[in-house]
């Protein structure tokens, strides 16, 4: 009971989420004369995604709530191939002018991202439709969740952090750099950490109650790996550690970690 409930869903949520990374990553570094084919294909599999999602949103089995979870990956994936991609990203896409006041670089920086963060919260918001008053919110949970996150990574990239990992935008996204804090750190960090971390003790001691149902404890446990992962993410940007070379093998040998990084001077 316990392997099959909490031990499996932690190594799939790992596996999918360094697998899949991994994958867009590979497609992003091949030539942009690949990156149509490349995203049509992610576009079937986020609408896959999306179908698997309504079918499994009928039932609460463990079955359904993998399911669920894989469906929501492939919707991530799509919007994530469709940013670092150059296919949907915002109207602004040059750098942020030398001197910008802090106001300003914030509302420059939303314009460089803004058709991205419509389309993520468009992405969260059909799939909370399409799954209203379901027994099974695995997908929209999993969505909303990397949604949140993400949102934090960015806003915390702007404020500043210590690791801003630049040489893994590609290079016609490497204006947005420009609008990077330069902190190593920032007062946002530690409340989304601490909200996290809370929020991951409580769905971690939810998920091993003895009265949760198996498919109680596997959504559970799919859903609290996948914010402790987020909340590790949030950690890679501040500690004194680099680790990028976990998907140099993703990146056809070349080390990601010595790649040229972008101009961010401001």
């Amino acid at each position: 009971m316990f392997t099959a409930t909490i031990v499996l869903p932690v190594i799939f949520v790992v596996f999918a989420w360094w697998i899949s990374t991994g994958a867009i990553l590979y497609l992003d570094q091949k030539p942009t004369a690949t990156y149509r084919a490349s995203f049509a294909g992610g576009t079937i599999a986020g609408a896959i995604g999306l179908l698997v999602i309504v079918f499994a949103s009928h039932t609460t089995d463990v079955a359904s709530a993998y399911l669920a979870f894989t469906g929501a990956l492939l919707i991530w994936g799509w919007q994530e191939m469709a940013f670092l991609m150059g296919f949907i990203t915002g109207p602004r896409r040059t750098a942020c002018p030398p001197f910008a006041r802090e106001w300003q670089r914030f509302i420059l920086a939303t314009e460089a991202i803004l058709y991205h963060e419509l389309a993520l919260a468009a992405s969260v918001g059909l799939v909370a439709a399409v799954t209203w008053n379901h027994p099974n919110q695995v997908g929209a949970q999993s969505l909303f969740i990397l949604w949140v996150m993400r949102l934090s990574s960015k806003l915390n990239l702007f404020l500043g952090v210590r690791n801003r990992y630049e040489s893994m935008l590609p290079p016609h996204l490497s204006h947005l750099t420009s609008y990077f804090g330069r902190p190593a750190l920032n007062l946002l960090f530690p409340v989304v950490v601490t909200a996290a971390s809370v929020a991951c003790y409580l769905m971690w001691q939810s998920a091993v109650a003895p009265q949760v149902s198996p498919f109680g404890a596997t959504a559970l446990c799919l859903l609290a790996t996948l914010l402790t992962l987020a909340v590790l993410e949030h950690w890679f940007l501040v500690i004194p550690l680099s680790v990028e070379s976990m998907w140099n093998w993703a990146m056809g040998g070349r080390n990601i970690s010595d790649a040229p990084r972008g101009d961010v001077s401001r």
